[in-house]
């Protein structure tokens, strides 16, 4: 696939971005694996200007976030001119507050939220999409969260960054969910699964465990994902793994290879 549309998650290395120092170090490192764009997530108190220079500075760019509810709900204002001092167009919030999670009524709740922030982000020529991960594959009343956040907001203004992980760990089809959601999703995240063999052959400890894997390294069906993924116009596809069985810029490294060789 074409590299130039692959971002790293930079909550992927979270624990290396937490000073100015740290975060330059690792952005020479994401633009040395072949990363031309990184998602800015979990950082530490890096002013937003340093950032920019810092990104710039490795041939980088920003190509969307992960921002908290309450900046989305309370300092929306300073959300769009830091994405605008960043030349980011897409913004996403991470996941649903717990309060929503509960009911039907809460993720209706959500979506008219989720609407609304995402129409004022259009306004200033940006997107506003939702991360999901696998308790929005709940069932009430026969449809699962996630169906009802999409089918009760605008598809105009919010739109969704898609997990393939966290689809499939939910018990669904992640090719399927992104063809459900085609045109309304600028950014997907990838990352594979694998199952750990058990430790022992006693208790509980005899079930193989669901763990996170490199792109390419696990049993997801990733030619059909990004097939969807070009169906759906998707235009950034961005490495995420939130837990890494080894150094996190070797696993960024191996994701980075092998979807260049799909």
């Amino acid at each position: 696939m074409d590299t130039s549309l692959v971002a790293a998650q930079l909550y992927t290395i979270r624990q290396h971005t937490q000073t100015r120092e740290d975060f330059a170090r690792s952005m020479r490192k994401i633009r040395e694996i072949g990363y031309r764009a990184v998602q800015v997530s979990a950082i530490g108190a890096i002013s937003d200007a340093d950032v920019k220079q810092i990104v710039n500075d490795n041939g980088l760019r920003i190509c969307n976030t992960h921002i908290a509810f309450d900046r989305l709900q309370n300092d929306l204002d300073a959300v769009i001119a830091q994405h605008q001092l960043w030349d980011c167009r897409h913004i996403a919030i991470g996941s649903m507050p717990a309060a929503f999670r509960e009911s039907a009524a809460g993720y209706k709740r959500f979506a008219a939220l989720g609407s609304q922030i995402g129409e004022r982000l259009a306004q200033a020529d940006m997107t506003f999409s939702y991360h999901n991960h696998s308790f929005e594959f709940v069932k009430f009343d026969g449809r699962a969260g996630l169906e009802i956040l999409f089918d009760e907001s605008d598809p105009r203004y919010l739109q969704a960054e898609l997990d393939t992980y966290w689809v499939q760990h939910g018990g669904a089809d992640p090719a399927a969910w992104i063809d459900r959601l085609a045109g309304r999703m600028p950014v997907v995240h990838l990352k594979d699964m694998v199952m750990l063999s058990p430790q022992s052959g006693g208790g509980k400890d005899y079930r193989p465990q669901q763990a996170m894997a490199e792109v390419g390294e696990g049993n997801m069906n990733f030619p059909g994902i990004l097939a969807a993924c070009r169906r759906a116009g998707v235009e950034w596809y961005a490495v995420e793994q939130d837990i890494c069985q080894r150094d996190p810029f070797e696993s960024l490294a191996i994701s980075f290879e092998n979807l260049a060789a799909m």
